[in-house]
C-alpha cells in the first residue's frame, strides 16, 4: 500500500477511517457511512480513504468492501463467470495488464452507454411515444421513491394521458402490463 503524504493536493476529499471502522469526512467534518462514498462515486467526487493511524491509503479496499456489499443486496452485477476469470488472473503472468484493461473497458462502456442514452432520448422526441415514454419514467421514479429509505409513502401520480380515443386501449392495456410487473417486483421485494 501506497503511504498516503499529508492533504489531498489532486483535490479529492480525504476520508479517515479509524480503527473502530468509522469513516470521518475531513471535507465536512463529520462521520460517513460507505453508502455516503458510494453515493460520493455516483456523484463523479473523487475522494481517497486513508488510515486514520498510519496514513496508509486504503481506497481500494474501501472501495472493494463497497462493491461487495452492493452485490449482497441482492441485484448482483458481476456474474459469476466474470469473478472466476478475475480470480484465475490472480498470480498469472497477465495480472499487471488486468487493471488498465478493465479501466479502458469501462470507460468504453460508460461513452457507449451515454451515446446510446442520447440516441434513444433524440429518437423519441417529438413523437408519439415521447409522452409516453416520459409517463413511464415518471412512474418508475414514483414507484423508486416510494421505496427509498425515509419516503413517506407519498407516490407522485404519473401525468394524465394525452391519447386519443383510437390508442386508447393499446394504452390501457400497456399500463396493465406495467403495473403487473410493478407488482411483481414489489411482491418480491416484500416476500
Amino acid at each position: 500500500m501506497r503511504k498516503q503524504q499529508g492533504g489531498a493536493p489532486d483535490g479529492a476529499v480525504v476520508i479517515k477511517k479509524y480503527a473502530n471502522r468509522r469513516l470521518y469526512n475531513t471535507e465536512s467534518s463529520s462521520y460517513i457511512t460507505l453508502e455516503h462514498l458510494a453515493q460520493m462515486t455516483r456523484e463523479g467526487r473523487e475522494f481517497r480513504v486513508v488510515d486514520a493511524k498510519t496514513d496508509d491509503d486504503i481506497t481500494h479496499n474501501v472501495l472493494t468492501q463497497i462493491i461487495m456489499e452492493e452485490e449482497s443486496r441482492g441485484e448482483t452485477m458481476l456474474p459469476v463467470s466474470f469473478l472466476r476469470q478475475l480470480i484465475a488472473l490472480y498470480g498469472d503472468s497477465m495480472q499487471a495488464m488486468v487493471p488498465g484493461y478493465l479501466a479502458a473497458s469501462m470507460d468504453s462502456f460508460r461513452s457507449n452507454h451515454a451515446q446510446f442514452k442520447s440516441a434513444v432520448e433524440g429518437a423519441f422526441a417529438g413523437s408519439p411515444f415521447a409522452e409516453l415514454a416520459k409517463r413511464n419514467m415518471q412512474m418508475f421514479e414514483a414507484a423508486a421513491a416510494a421505496f427509498k429509505p425515509g419516503a413517506t409513502g407519498a407516490v407522485a401520480k404519473p401525468a394524465p394521458p394525452a391519447t386519443t380515443p383510437a390508442g386508447k386501449d393499446g394504452e390501457i392495456a400497456a399500463l396493465k402490463a406495467e403495473l403487473a410487473q410493478l407488482r411483481d417486483k414489489v411482491d418480491k421485494l416484500g416476500g
